[in-house]
């Protein structure tokens, strides 16, 4: 029998993905929920939570999903840093996969950054470039922001090192920065780019995504591998054996 899920943020542009890809997945979006709905009704009747929805909700999600014992994927973004770890200590008390990005190959991509960030010095500026539609409401883009924190951590950098974008006079680029770049038009799905450039040389490492296909396929790939899992937060690097 299909996983019966229930899918908070049905109407959305991921949602209506996820409903599509469906079938495919082995999978039944036997609960559609948005805004207005009984999220508490539908999430204790599935055997599954998927959240596409708002960071406004999340926590009320998380909660409901934690006291019906549901395994939940989470794909919200834009919480704040304080919120995100008030968050993730509540969503470990159920099986929880929370990833800023479902798509496989930009898992890979976060594999090959935290490789690229160990190999590679501080004489190698970091620089991640992100473009997504002009719908998007939140930035810099969940992806970015991973690949931000994979850095950071390879450089043992604090989150100060992080510059948003450059205006004005702002003097040399010191080594301990890493900059981040959003941009935002048309109907892009969403692009990511990691620099690392040197004297003499640069190294980049991109992925584009064309169709959102591609992260509703790993969101439900995702509740199914948590069918077998004890209680805990992992995101799609253990999803995909890539640890």
């Amino acid at each position: 029998m299909p996983l019966q899920i229930a899918l908070v943020g049905a109407l959305g542009r991921m949602g209506q993905a996820i409903i599509a890809a469906a079938p495919g997945a082995d999978c039944a979006i036997a609960w559609p929920l948005d805004a207005g709905d009984d999220l508490a009704a539908g999430i204790a009747k599935a055997d599954a939570v998927i959240d596409f929805s708002s960071h406004k909700i999340t926590a009320e999600v998380i909660r409901l999903a934690v006291a019906a014992n549901k395994p939940l994927v989470i794909g919200t973004t834009g919480h704040s840093p304080e919120d995100k770890k008030s968050l993730l200590t509540l969503a470990a008390r159920t099986p929880t996969v929370w990833s800023g990005n479902y798509s496989v190959g930009v898992n890979l991509l976060f594999a090959l950054t935290q490789r690229a960030a160990a190999v590679l010095g501080s004489d190698y500026d970091a620089e991640v470039v992100e473009m997504h539609h002009r719908f998007k409401k939140d930035a810099p883009s969940g992806t970015a922001d991973r690949l931000l924190e994979i850095i950071l951590r390879e450089r043992h950098l604090a989150a100060d090192a992080l510059r948003h974008g450059r205006n004005g006079i702002t003097g040399e680029r010191k080594a301990t920065e890493v900059g981040i770049h959003s941009l935002r038009g048309g109907d892009v799905v969403g692009d990511h780019t990691v620099i690392f450039a040197a004297l003499g040389e640069r190294v980049e490492l991109t992925h584009k995504a064309s169709d959102r296909s591609i992260f509703a396929r790993g969101a439900l790939r995702a509740a199914q591998w948590l069918k077998s899992r004890p209680a805990g937060v992992y995101d799609m690097q253990d999803v995909l054996g890539l640890k």
